[in-house]
């Protein structure tokens, strides 16, 4: 990485730790023959040593065809302006048959409309997107802000605990129960919904495929019956309501109802529960960016897309080519798989000045790619950056700093680019 963060006392050791990973991954970035990058390994994300892989891709290949990968053969993108021009471009980029590397398995795929081209993706997306409509965000503030208050006052000040677990996963919890008006003393089963979803045995979140089947299907069919209920009476503003309501998605096939399930449920959680960690995270790699936010708090709103930009919560999405297409002096022919590693676009020197660095006041922050281009742009940013100034604004009325006492625990995938775990202490003014 370009730039190394100032080291915070609490946390030297582990982010030494950390830093002399790069720098061996760095080493072997640039030794290793380019058909022998893969930038699919799950173990490159966990250890967070992916960044050297892309700068080297970047510089000496932006579009480059990886013959052999974990996710079989694939064109890799990861310059800003080629990502841009793919993901605006659905008449010869499809989003179908999936928009993540893998490929979907033919016996456990779950279409949903953010892998369907017009015009049914257009006449699916039109039915939900009311609950992030600008007036239904001004009615949902206060009650973002009154149970943004509530976790925070009930945290520990001075005890070491875990910031994933008791704040960005009970706050988006939260969030995604109101979202779809799911009972919330059974809130906890959307997370679990989401992180088998978007992970599988690998990740430690189930054991077997089966196990990832089997509790897929228990969230079908405890929608169903939600969703039965609302077709009777679908008078509400909830997701649920607004598909029943809606005659494009009232009758969906069970698979395609599941499938548009855990995109809304994997939308709206993983972009804002992992930005919420990487936040804590960035400033104290960053400690002079966290006492010019302590300085001037009229920085969070930039401070928000800054930080969706550094840490990127969904690292990339895929297309298929519909046509021959000429890209960075290639041919990528019809049919082939293209990976826009948006991860990588958002490190983009050509863009971001000094990239690896956490920059509050950044000018161009907004110009971030994490929440993509084109028809298929996210549905819930504005939600997700809601949820996110909400939660600085009281934090730095609450708490003089949160100190990160231990090394992070990410996530194990290269899709899903978050965390697992995020010691902290707070202390209070």
């Amino acid at each position: 990485m370009s730039a190394q963060p100032q080291v915070a006392s609490p946390i030297a050791a582990v982010l030494e730790d950390e830093f002399e990973r790069q720098r061996r991954a760095r080493d072997h970035a640039e030794r290793v023959p380019l058909e022998d990058i893969d930038v699919t390994d799950w173990k490159l994300w966990a250890s967070n040593t992916h960044w050297p892989y892309f700068e080297r891709l970047r510089r000496d290949a932006p579009v480059y065809f990886h013959e052999r990968s974990f996710v079989g053969p694939y064109w890799s993108l990861t310059r800003y302006a080629d990502i841009k021009a793919v993901d605006s471009d659905h008449e010869r980029f499809s989003s179908e048959p999936g928009i993540t590397a893998f490929e979907p398995a033919e016996d456990f795929s779950f279409p949903s409309f953010i892998a369907m081209d017009p015009p049914k993706h257009d006449v699916q997306r039109r039915s939900v997107a009311p609950v992030v409509a600008p007036r239904n965000l001004g009615a949902l503030e206060a009650t973002i802000r009154g149970r943004v208050q509530r976790v925070l006052d009930g945290l520990p000040v001075g005890e070491t605990f875990n910031w994933v677990d008791r704040v960005s996963i009970e706050l988006t919890t939260q969030m995604l129960a109101t979202l779809f008006d799911f009972p919330f003393e059974e809130r906890s089963k959307l997370t679990f919904w989401s992180d088998v979803a978007t992970g599988g045995p690998q990740t430690g979140v189930v054991d077997t495929r089966q196990q990832q089947f089997d509790a897929l299907m228990d969230c079908r069919n405890t929608f169903t019956e939600l969703y039965e209920a609302r077709k009777k009476n679908p008078v509400g503003n909830d997701l649920l309501s607004l598909m029943a309501r809606d005659p494009a998605t009232r009758d969906q096939d069970p698979d395609e109802f599941l499938g548009n399930l855990l995109l809304l449920i994997v939308g709206g959680n993983d972009t804002t529960r992992n930005s919420m960690s990487a936040g804590v995270l960035a400033m104290n790699l960053f400690p002079d960016e966290y006492r010019k936010l302590r300085a001037d708090r009229s920085l969070i709103p930039n401070m928000v897309a800054e930080l969706i930009r550094w840490q990127t919560p969904l690292s990339h999405m895929r297309r298929r080519a519909t046509c021959d297409v000429e890209l960075g002096g290639q041919t990528i022919r019809a049919g082939d798989k293209v990976v826009m590693w948006y991860a990588s676009g958002n490190r983009d020197a050509g863009v971001f000045e000094d990239p690896n660095r956490f920059l509050i006041d950044r000018a161009n922050a907004r110009s971030h790619l994490s929440f993509g281009f084109g028809l298929h742009r996210c549905m819930g940013n504005r939600l997700a950056e809601l949820q996110l100034r909400i939660l600085w604004e009281e934090l730095e009325r609450r708490f003089a700093t949160i100190r990160v006492v231990g090394a992070p625990e990410r996530t194990v995938s290269p899709f899903v680019h978050g965390y697992t775990a995020l010691p902290v202490v707070l202390e209070t003014f």
